[in-house]
């Protein structure tokens, strides 16, 4: 079975929000769909590891911010590449609040939703949203999740319904790096070592000596 052909479906790159308590918390997610227009509902697929699974479940509320392709890449790795148990991601991040969740202001638009219902599966939780909140932000097209793979060259966490296995032995050519974090590729004219010290991962941002030589 080659496992390849779902990514010929249509998937985005946002940004989900709930609520630790008080305090905000997200990741990031691609799986995310319309469901009905009336009333307007969505489904949002999150892995049962992710931190924000459970403040989902506890809140009964979600938020999504709709990444563009203008969107910093480095969000990406804020929210992707680092738990919300450990770190708190919205204090960095320019964000706004809405129906009493933060979305972040660096996007095409949001959608903030109360939970209605759910279903479980053996390794992720699908939440079925109403939405009580939508609006745009900027008009940059929406980020798909090939245009982050082609143009941004990032990897699918490995919390994501899309992640594939085969992603940790991707085949790199001669004289690349390839960031021990997030898997991006450095893929400059120029040798790493010319590189300066101050040189971060655009997705992650860290620093240089997180990088590995294949």
């Amino acid at each position: 079975m080659n496992t390849k052909v779902l990514r010929s479906l249509s998937y985005g790159l946002y940004v989900i929000s709930s609520l630790d308590g008080d305090r905000p918390t997200g990741c990031i997610a691609n799986s995310v769909m319309q469901i009905t227009s009336s009333p307007a509902t969505v489904a949002l697929s999150m892995n049962h590891d992710n931190y924000t699974n459970s403040c989902i479940a506890k809140s009964g509320r979600f938020a999504v911010s709709i990444l563009s392709e203008k969107s910093d890449p480095s969000l990406i790795g804020h929210f992707g590449f680092q738990s919300g148990r450990d770190v708190d991601k919205f204090a960095s991040v320019k964000s706004a609040v809405k129906e009493g969740l933060s979305v972040i202001e660096d996007s095409c638009g949001y959608i903030v939703c109360k939970v209605v219902d759910k279903m479980e599966s053996s390794t992720h939780t699908v939440f079925l949203g109403e939405i009580v909140d939508a609006g745009t932000i900027g008009e940059d097209p929406a980020m798909t999740y090939a245009y982050y793979h082609k143009v941004i060259k990032g990897k699918s966490p490995k919390n994501a319904p899309t992640y594939l296995p085969e992603e940790d032995n991707v085949e790199i050519p001669d004289k690349k790096w390839t960031c021990g974090v997030c898997g991006y590729v450095y893929d400059g004219d120029a040798p790493f070592a010319e590189l300066p010290d101050t040189y971060t991962c655009p997705i992650c941002r860290q620093p240089k000596e997180k990088f590995i030589e294949k």
